[in-house]
């Protein structure tokens, strides 16, 4: 694990400072003037003005780093810029790189994990894409690891696999619907949880949990187990309204039907049809909510 801030420290530091030290040599300050106007000792300005710490090319061709170096330099030689002055500036630039941009281009090389996102996110920024992703995969981690530590549930599990499922805030398809790979299986009475959870895997519980957050429901997770009269009527015990579909019928419409008569429900059920094995959908805020319904019908 190697977060920016190492490389901003580790390599862009040394960087720009070393890039500093040599213009600022250059413009005929002293050792000792250059180690002032930087906060650093005299020896570090030594090994920067003479190439002894190592510049990396990611910044130093980068035209806004050569433009600000020059900017910094000339106002340190000047007098026009206080060291406080220069210290904003980097910082200014720091940001804008981390957003994005060349530092977050040198995280994802660190941290390859990273590039799923694309290069349009700020770890900085506490509402960005990867945060809330991250989040909505830990959430489902932890969940999962109930389900697998729940004596019982593998009976829960229908013959087409069971799937724990979240979504972002806001979002648009499957693709923001965050489940398990190949779905949560009953081997040999053990429930099975094949991988870690990834975004656009689900489409069957997905495409359940997108319909009735389309048609009103407040729900970002849902899991779908096998259908037993019990099972529904267990839910319902704990206060939950059960609203049944058409297996038979197109799915949205269907739960759009079913949601109409039943705006409140938030566990969504059908007997099967014809090669259609009867299911029950159970939704909630998140998926320790829904992990906690099905947890309580086994008890």
């Amino acid at each position: 694990m190697r977060f920016i801030e190492e490389i901003v420290v580790d390599e862009f530091l040394p960087t720009i400072r070393s890039m500093l030290a040599e213009e600022l040599r250059e413009r005929g300050l002293t050792q000792n003037e250059v180690a002032e106007a930087l906060g650093i000792s005299q020896s570090a300005v030594s090994k920067y003005a003479h190439g002894d710490v190592q510049r990396y090319e990611a910044f130093t061709e980068d035209e806004r780093v050569q433009d600000l170096v020059d900017r910094v330099a000339n106002g340190l030689a000047t007098g026009d810029m206080t060291p406080i002055q220069a210290l904003v500036e980097i910082e200014v630039l720091i940001r804008r790189l981390e957003d994005g941009d060349v530092l977050a281009s040198r995280h994802e090389d660190e941290m390859p994990g990273l590039s799923e996102y694309g290069a349009d996110f700020s770890v900085h920024d506490p509402d960005s894409e990867l945060r809330t992703s991250e989040r909505v995969r830990s959430s489902l981690r932890r969940a999962l690891r109930t389900l697998e530590n729940t004596s019982g549930f593998a009976t829960l599990i229908p013959n087409v696999g069971s799937n724990l499922v979240a979504c972002l805030p806001n979002p648009d398809g499957i693709e923001d619907v965050a489940g398990v790979p190949g779905r949560i299986f009953d081997v040999k009475g053990r429930t099975t949880i094949p991988s870690d959870p990834e975004f656009g895997v689900s489409e069957h519980a997905a495409s359940v949990l997108l319909a009735a957050r389309e048609h009103g429901v407040d729900a970002r997770a849902a899991m779908n187990v096998r259908y037993e009269d019990w099972v529904i009527d267990g839910l319902e015990n704990q206060g939950l309204t059960a609203a049944e579909f058409d297996a038979e019928a197109e799915r949205d419409a269907a739960i759009a039907e079913a949601l109409d008569e039943s705006p409140d429900a938030t566990v969504l059920y059908q007997t099967g049809g014809y090669g259609i094995e009867p299911i029950v959908y159970v939704l909630g805020e998140d998926p320790d909510d829904v992990v906690g319904a099905v947890r309580e019908l086994l008890r």
